[in-house]
């Protein structure tokens, strides 16, 4: 079986290549020429360097010079942020427009075609019962990363090939940068919530997110569908705080809550510290209208009801590894 994976040397790609070579694939990676590649592991991996994704006839070309056509293609490229906010649309949306008609005119349809999306494409949901969020609700995202992921979506269920479709909460392990600096953070006694009112939390350990994209691609049924991602476990902000602290060994710790205009001030300057340098910034006005959301409860039971879904990783045994891989 030959699998297509794209953004292969990010932090999530790189677990969905393990993963594919864990499960005996032959793992084609699409990356670029600027990428750290050290990431990836070693196996049975055929690189494809600078694929044109922004031009789709030179991007077709390439795609029709490969002799065998690939079973699966994920897709897991994309922006989490940018310096000029048009590449969000340009980045996640358009080229994977682009992609999947490419692929289409290149005779390299896969038998499915997985898009790695975000929860955010479903934007703010309740946040006075805190209801989960549905499969089923109505997508409104606020922030430019939310839409240009939805758009992507759309383009996606355009396509004549099967698809799936998934929308993971908070990634996090070993080898992402933003929870490993509020790890810091606590280790060194200091813990920070965002906004006065509590948020409810949920997490998906970058292992079982790999885990999932296999079993959503190997699963006959799974076609033409989306799925919520999560480990299927709700947490406030003190609580993941608390857990943080005991997975570092810190016994005192000093809670801060920092009001959200006082979040959203630390967001515009960090983004125009960032114009200055061209250089995207974690912090943004566009990550703000997702930190300030307080409700990140999603329903997991198509998960675990069609894909046969277990999570290995409770968030403390993540938590755990987190450290244990950065001691």
């Amino acid at each position: 079986m030959r699998v297509l994976i794209t953004g292969a040397s990010g932090f999530i790609g790189a677990y969905l290549v393990e993963e594919g070579l864990r499960r005996g694939y032959e793992v084609w990676v699409a990356v670029r020429s600027t990428s750290d590649l050290s990431r990836l592991p070693k196996g049975n991996i055929h690189i494809l360097v600078d694929l044109p994704f922004d031009k789709v006839n030179q991007l077709t070309e390439r795609l029709a010079t490969i002799p065998k056509d690939w079973d699966y293609v994920l897709h897991n490229a994309g922006a989490t942020k940018v310096v000029d906010k048009e590449d969000f649309l340009r980045i996640n949306a358009l080229y994977t427009k682009n992609f999947t008609e490419a692929l289409v005119a290149a005779g390299r349809s896969p038998k499915k075609f997985l898009l790695m999306s975000s929860l955010s494409s479903y934007g703010r949901s309740d946040e006075k019962t805190f209801r989960p969020i549905c499969i089923s609700d109505p997508q409104h995202p606020e922030s430019l990363y939310g839409q240009s992921k939805l758009a992507a979506e759309r383009y996606v269920a355009l396509a004549p090939f099967p698809y799936v479709i998934l929308h993971p909460t908070g990634v996090y392990g070993p080898g992402d940068k933003d929870y490993a600096l509020a790890l810091q953070k606590v280790r060194k006694g200091i813990g920070f919530a965002v906004g006065i009112k509590s948020q409810k939390l949920t997490f998906i350990y970058v292992k079982d997110l790999a885990r999932i994209a296999f079993l959503a691609l190997e699963n006959n049924k799974a076609l033409n569908k989306r799925y919520l991602v999560a480990d299927g476990d709700t947490y406030t902000d003190r609580t993941f705080t608390h857990l943080m602290q005991q997975a570092v060994g810190r016994r005192f710790l000093i809670s801060l809550r920092i009001p959200l205009p006082l979040v959203r001030l630390a967001c515009l300057c960090s983004e125009q510290f960032g114009r200055l340098r061209n250089q995207p910034m974690t912090l943004n006005s566009d990550k703000y209208l997702i930190l300030r959301q307080r409700n990140w409860v999603c329903d997991t039971t198509l998960l675990r009801d069609e894909l046969g879904f277990v999570p290995e990783y409770p968030l403390e045994k993540g938590l755990a590894e987190i450290v244990t891989h950065s001691q």
